[in-house]
């Protein structure tokens, strides 16, 4: 398999074991674990539930955000209530694979807003995406007019999700962080 595929289907970086410069001790597990629940919190809040004053409270967040753990701050919409309610993950394999195709097919799905999560997958597919949109027609639009147009396709299988059991945005720092509980 060519090497460019495999750093494809396991990231980019060549420093594929970076970690933490220094462990998360139990005040940053705290921040993490709050602020990952909910970035409207001010660092004063923040602060007073971990026993900090807001300056040394403050100058934490600001290293975690340097180190690159906390990537950006988002607000969750009720796709529901904003009529967005069709959800399907798309299985899709490339008719060839090329370094050129993979890297055509990943430019164009970071501009189609109706893809909400894209993964290079190992087995017979290429890609898993994860759309959504408001209907099925809409749906169908978008496999024609967005990835069928582009010419790149041999194979989609599609997979309607009927009702979701479970969708967080959470980091599970139970994992890294003997501070916090990994919730059973």
């Amino acid at each position: 398999m060519d090497n460019d595929i495999v750093k494809r289907m396991i990231g980019h970086s060549t420093d594929w074991g970076h970690k933490l410069s220094e462990p998360l001790d139990a005040i940053g597990a705290r921040i993490l674990e709050l602020i990952q629940h909910d970035a409207t919190l001010s660092v004063a809040e923040i602060a007073e539930r971990v026993g900090l004053s807001s300056s040394p409270c403050w100058r934490r967040i600001k290293k975690l955000e340097e180190d690159g753990i906390i990537q950006r701050r988002v607000t969750i919409l009720d796709r529901e209530k904003l009529g967005l309610t069709f959800e399907v993950y798309c299985t899709v394999k490339l008719s060839l694979p090329t370094k050129q195709n993979l890297e055509t097919f990943e430019q164009a799905v970071m501009r189609w807003p109706e893809v909400m999560q894209c993964a290079t997958v190992t087995g017979a597919a290429d890609y898993e995406l994860r759309i959504v949109t408001r209907d099925m027609h809409s749906f169908d639009d978008f496999l024609r007019d967005r990835i069928l147009s582009l010419g790149l396709v041999s194979n989609i299988e599609s997979k309607i999700v009927v009702r979701s059991v479970k969708s967080t945005t959470a980091a599970p720092l139970g994992l890294v962080s003997p501070y916090l509980p990994t919730r059973a």
